[in-house]
């Protein structure tokens, strides 16, 4: 693999990739509080949708879904707005307060708007919230109910030990698709933690939930090898087999983090430490990876409407 460099043959034998997980934010605009965290000071600057075209483009990638940062649902519209603007973006995983009681109607709002067509989700960053069980609140598990009649997903974003948390909320609403972010964010080590291999898999065995191959393309080896260059993923392999062996690739879907995974390596070496991890696939099933699955289970090019849960 080289660093970074897309492989022309392979972007010919898999055309349309789809990038499920990428941000972007003006701190003009609105603060994005989650900045301030030690380490994250590389990514105190503007990024939009035109920065990300010339790298996605070249990586082989021609269609990416935005995703939230904030709780605001002003980011929301804006980022409707942007996709109906853009050539590379397809879809939208927005915001929108799951606690209240007129979940349901924001969401209509949104989706009565001229470019709501574009509203493929809703996410609400578990990480952000002090309680751990914020999850399993009555009020919460209602405004989840609420997406699904909506026919949107939701995209979890938790740290591995609420994953116990996430189950318990994707068994009580069957009718909305659970889309894990980051494969439940593993503490990347010598060998993947028993318990998140358990929690994986139990979460894995509900019919209404899909996971992101997202989040830890970037990461370093324990050891210090790069994730995006020569053939150094091997320290990844152990996590994706599990992951892979839970879902199944018609269950996963790309996604680069951009621009977060800029904090370890290039929008170029994350599609390329994606494309080695799953070498061993079918055509078919990376197909199913790099584009099949975010098609279908964030229904890009289509009005979302009273979807099912089950996605199998």
């Amino acid at each position: 693999m080289s660093d970074g460099a897309a492989d022309p043959t392979a972007m010919r034998r898999e055309p349309g990739i789809v990038d499920a997980h990428q941000h972007v934010w003006d701190l003009t605009v609105r603060p994005q509080p989650w900045l301030a965290l030690p380490g994250n000071e590389p990514l105190l600057r503007n990024y939009g949708a035109a920065d990300l075209l010339p790298l996605a483009r070249a990586a082989g990638v021609t269609a990416t879904v935005v995703v939230q940062t904030v709780a605001d649902e002003a980011e929301t519209t804006e980022l409707l707005a942007l996709a109906a603007a853009s050539d590379l973006i397809a879809g939208v995983v927005g915001w929108a307060d799951l606690e209240s009681a007129g979940t349901g109607d924001a969401i209509a709002e949104l989706r009565e708007r001229p470019d709501g067509g574009l509203l493929s989700g809703i996410r609400h960053p578990v990480l952000i919230e002090d309680d751990p069980d914020w999850l399993r609140r009555p009020a919460v598990l209602a405004g989840l109910a609420a997406v699904g009649a909506a026919g949107l997903c939701y995209d979890l974003v938790v740290p591995a030990d609420l994953l116990p948390a996430a189950i318990e909320a994707a068994e009580a609403c069957p009718g909305l698709v659970f889309v894990l972010d980051h494969l439940g964010n593993p503490d990347l080590g010598g060998r993947p933690d028993e318990l998140w291999m358990t929690d994986i898999r139990r979460l894995a065995a509900l019919p209404n939930t899909v996971c992101k191959l997202s989040g830890v393309l970037g990461q370093p080896s324990p050891d210090g090898g790069h994730a995006g260059r020569g053939s150094a993923v091997a320290h990844l392999v152990p996590y994706y087999d599990v992951v892979l062996g839970a879902f199944g690739p018609d269950r996963i879907m790309f996604g680069s983090d951009w621009p977060v995974c800029t904090l370890s390596a290039s929008y170029g070496q994350v599609v390329a430490a994606a494309r080695a991890l799953t070498a061993g696939l079918s055509p078919i099933e990376r197909a199913a990876v790099f584009g099949g699955t975010a098609r279908r289970i964030y229904r890009l090019g289509q009005c979302a409407s009273g979807a099912g849960g089950d996605v199998r």
